[in-house]
């Protein structure tokens, strides 16, 4: 058996309704936005986002940093947004949350650190070229969304963010992974040959 195929039955295979715990509140403040506006939509998101993270730890006894991450911050903005009466902080969130993410990327680059292979290193085998190649296509893809939804709740109304958060930054997310996947594939570090 390749050590590809070794490892790839060692992985668990993907849990049924993951995706709903994922994209679930994102879906849900898109419908609750045009039922009932955007500080209702935002109360709806975190308490999705909430359930979603405790339905992830009882069905899996485990919360991806990412996952946790994100649901905090949906949770910190979302407040804000809520106590304060003013879209504003929901609106910014992708752009902070990404550019914090983008400048982490280039920082620890700079300094000869790789958090992204510190962070995914366990689940992805790659080269220290693959590795670098991946981190600033992430970089990129981050520092992307950020500036493209600094654009897009400057200039759309909250029903067109709203629309833009949740097709036009999975797109850019989406378009960003399709590139990233030839890189993962050259670098890849497990043996494609036969024990």
């Amino acid at each position: 058996m390749s050590e590809k195929t070794e490892l790839m039955n060692k992985a668990e295979p993907p849990k049924k309704g993951r995706w709903l715990i994922e994209y679930g509140p994102l879906i849900l403040f898109f419908v609750v936005n045009y039922a009932a506006g955007i500080l209702l939509a935002t109360a709806a998101l975190v308490a999705a986002t909430i359930l979603a993270l405790g339905l992830s730890w009882v069905l899996d006894r485990h919360i991806p940093m990412m996952t946790l991450m994100g649901g905090i911050a949906v949770t910190f903005f979302g407040g804000l947004t809520w106590v304060l009466d003013d879209p504003f902080y929901i609106k910014i969130k992708p752009t902070v949350i990404s550019s914090l993410i983008a400048v982490t990327l280039i920082g620890g680059l700079l300094i000869k650190r790789n958090p992204l292979k510190a962070i995914l290193g366990t689940k992805l085998q790659l080269s220290d070229a693959g590795w670098l190649q991946v981190t600033w296509m992430w970089a990129a893809m981050f520092a992307t969304s950020a500036l493209a939804n600094e654009i897009a709740w400057r200039n759309l109304s909250d029903d067109g963010w709203v629309t833009f958060k949740l097709f036009g930054l999975t797109g850019i997310s989406v378009v960003f992974a399709l590139l990233t996947m030839p890189i993962m594939s050259k670098h890849s570090t497990m043996s494609n040959t036969q024990d």
